[in-house]
């Protein structure tokens, strides 16, 4: 299955490490970083699993809940956390799915063949509080996922929400906005009272929050 940004999410019920959840349901209200992983005991996973630990504090700023998966049991899981904060210098609490018979991952598409027939490559959805896939990045299995843009596309989307505006390469909070060219000067009078920079009839330049 062939999942675009704009798609609702696709709901399933399965077993975690924190119990049987159903995604939509558990994911009500907040955003998700929805991760995917090759196998337990492994080592860009094991790094990658106690990065999201160790920020669990700016995704729960962020009102973004943590689901990582892999191709492995419940139980597998258990005893993988237990080296993630050992090694990592971590408590990790975010539920991982358990997909040994790989339901969620062909669901997501994330078993690609010419990696692995069998094991997940690392796939991003950061999806919405209304179950809206809102970002998709897919990694291969021998490079580690970049947390920092991570959380930079989900600040980036939220400001976007909530002020109207988008963002511009390299963009950072605190950084200039951009105006859509879909809001015309007049309405931009109104929605961005405090003015701004108009390099091109285009690409107008704004501070927001």
């Amino acid at each position: 299955m062939s999942l675009h940004i704009g798609d609702i999410a696709p709901n399933f019920t399965i077993d975690t490490t924190k119990g049987e959840i159903d995604f939509h349901q558990w994911s009500q209200g907040s955003w998700v970083f929805f991760f995917s992983h090759p196998a337990d005991f492994t080592p860009v996973c094991t790094t990658e699993m106690g990065r999201t630990s160790q920020l669990a504090t700016d995704f729960s700023d962020r009102n973004v809940k943590p689901l990582g998966l892999s191709t492995d049991t419940v139980a597998e899981h258990l005893t993988w956390i237990s080296d993630v904060n050992d090694t990592q210098n971590t408590d990790l609490q975010f539920p991982i799915v358990a997909d040994a018979d790989l339901k969620v991952s062909r669901l997501y598409d994330m078993i690609h063949p010419d990696e692995s027939a069998t094991e997940a490559v690392r796939s991003v959805f950061i999806i919405d509080p209304n179950h809206k896939i809102r970002l998709t990045m897919t990694y291969p299995m021998n490079v580690g996922r970049n947390f920092d843009e991570i959380l930079r596309v989900v600040d980036a989307l939220q400001l976007g929400d909530k002020e109207k505006i988008a963002t511009p390469a390299d963009w950072r909070p605190g950084d200039q906005v951009i105006i859509p060219p879909s809001i015309d000067n007049q309405q931009a009078a109104q929605i961005f009272p405090q003015g701004w920079d108009e390099v091109r009839s285009y690409l107008r330049l704004t501070k927001v929050g």
